[in-house]
């Protein structure tokens, strides 16, 4: 069972991988468009959006299937959507600004879609930082709270495409309705558990 654990996340791993060896691949190969810094911002920031939503769908998956496996590999998933949000934000702030932080800071204050994801990104950092095992000992109960965080950055991340779209936004409102459907899930999977032990308690 162990070896299967390891297998899987191996697995996973070297597939969340596989993005930026595309992007790295396609670099080499001049094939990032006319404008490969943007081309590199819509990809990171494209598969941010894409891991976080299947991060949110590992719980479902173990509800459904009732395999303990989808929980073991959500803390990678987790860590690689922080991954790919903090390459996003290189991107932007190194290639693209040239570590112009002053501009940076006008681009947070007059940009909107640029305010909702640094708050994003700003709401990641301390889930990635705690995410290890002596973190979750030490911060007991307050560290469940702390990653319930996910669910505002899930809605500043659809925010953050919806706004960054100029003209068809179909996109975006595809993965903003992926996002409120696995949220809709664990609402109801959490008022549902709720019922279960109220009458659990009267019986």
């Amino acid at each position: 069972m162990l070896k299967n654990i390891t297998l899987i996340k191996s697995v996973v791993f070297l597939l969340c991988l596989v993005p930026l060896g595309l992007i790295v691949f396609d670099g080499f190969q001049s094939n990032l468009t006319a404008d490969p810094i943007e081309e590199i911002l819509h990809r990171t920031g494209l598969w941010t959006l894409r891991i976080l939503l299947i991060t949110l769908a590992m719980t479902p998956l173990k509800v459904m299937t009732r395999s303990a496996i989808f929980i073991r590999i959500r803390r990678m998933l987790g860590l690689f959507t922080f991954f790919y949000a903090s390459l996003h934000l290189i991107v932007y702030a190194w290639l693209d600004l040239g570590l112009d932080f002053g501009h940076l800071w006008e681009d947070i204050v007059d940009r909107p879609y640029i305010t909702v994801g640094m708050l994003a990104w700003i709401l990641m950092l301390p889930m990635a930082i705690t995410s290890n095992r002596a973190m979750i000992r030490k911060l007991g109960k307050f560290w469940k709270r702390l990653h319930q965080a996910i669910y505002l950055v899930i809605g500043l991340g659809c925010l953050h495409f919806l706004w960054l779209v100029k003209s068809d936004i179909t996109e975006p409102l595809i993965y903003t309705g992926i996002g409120l459907s696995l949220l809709l899930f664990r609402v109801a999977h959490y008022y549902h558990g709720q019922r279960l032990r109220n009458k659990g308690s009267i019986q």
